[in-house]
């Protein structure tokens, strides 16, 4: 799809791929052309709208070279699913390529939000795959759609049965975590109060929502209490 990877060139802008590199240090900066997202999701409707067939071409193609391919390629899963079962199949065979938190987190069909009972099973199944950012993406899932009124206690557990040495997988649970005091705090509390969570995560989590906006200065308080000291 050279066509495709020389319009994302024309959209380049050098001061934004000279910042958002320093984001993403685990992707080669020759990787990242430098289009901001905004442009890249307006670039992604126009491709689905004007070339369906070519939209569906690109995302055969994998693996990508570019991250901002990838990141195409994430964005018109979203335009192209039309039912949970369609979006469940492209992402499936998206996500072993996934290489970085920001591809992970930047893409999540809308036809999800009407069928989170089925999401469940194959967020489930991501959990325990043996590529990172397969489980972090099942996190984001779970924060996303499942900490509001379809929270489940039991879900606090799935994400804390996560144990790795991956930093981005345990950001991903410490972000998982602040937001869950935020929205579900008598359930989130207590993984605190019991230090049932390793230190490291324990205290980011508390770091991040002592930063968080949500979070009522009372609990914030109380946090800061709680952090384990080395």
């Amino acid at each position: 799809m050279e066509h495709i990877t020389r319009e994302l060139f024309q959209l380049q802008d050098l001061a934004y791929r000279e910042f958002h590199s320093k984001l993403i240090p685990n992707v080669e900066k020759e990787r990242i052309i430098g289009v901001r997202t905004p442009i890249l999701r307006n670039y992604a409707k126009k491709i689905y709208k004007e070339t369906p067939e070519m939209a569906l071409q690109f995302i055969e193609q994998l693996p990508h070279r570019y991250y901002e391919e990838n990141n195409l390629h994430g964005a018109l899963i979203g335009l192209i699913a039309k039912n949970p079962h369609q979006a469940l199949d492209l992402i499936d065979v998206f996500l072993p390529f996934v290489d970085n938190w920001a591809t992970c987190d930047c893409f999540c069909p809308k036809v999800f939000a009407k069928h989170k009972e089925e999401l469940l099973i194959p967020i489930r199944r991501w959990l325990n795959s043996d590529k990172i950012y397969t489980v972090r993406y099942a996190m984001g899932m779970l924060m996303r759609y499942y900490l509001d009124e379809e929270f489940r206690t039991e879900y606090l557990g799935w994400v804390a049965d996560v144990h790795s040495e991956e930093y981005y997988l345990n950001m991903m649970r410490a972000w998982y975590f602040a937001a869950a005091l935020a929205k579900q705090p008598e359930a989130a509390l207590p993984w605190l109060t019991t230090r049932r969570l390793d230190t490291w995560t324990h205290n980011k989590t508390i770091q991040k929502a002592v930063e968080s906006f949500r979070i009522t200065p009372e609990m914030k308080q109380q946090l800061c209490m709680l952090r384990i000291r080395s």
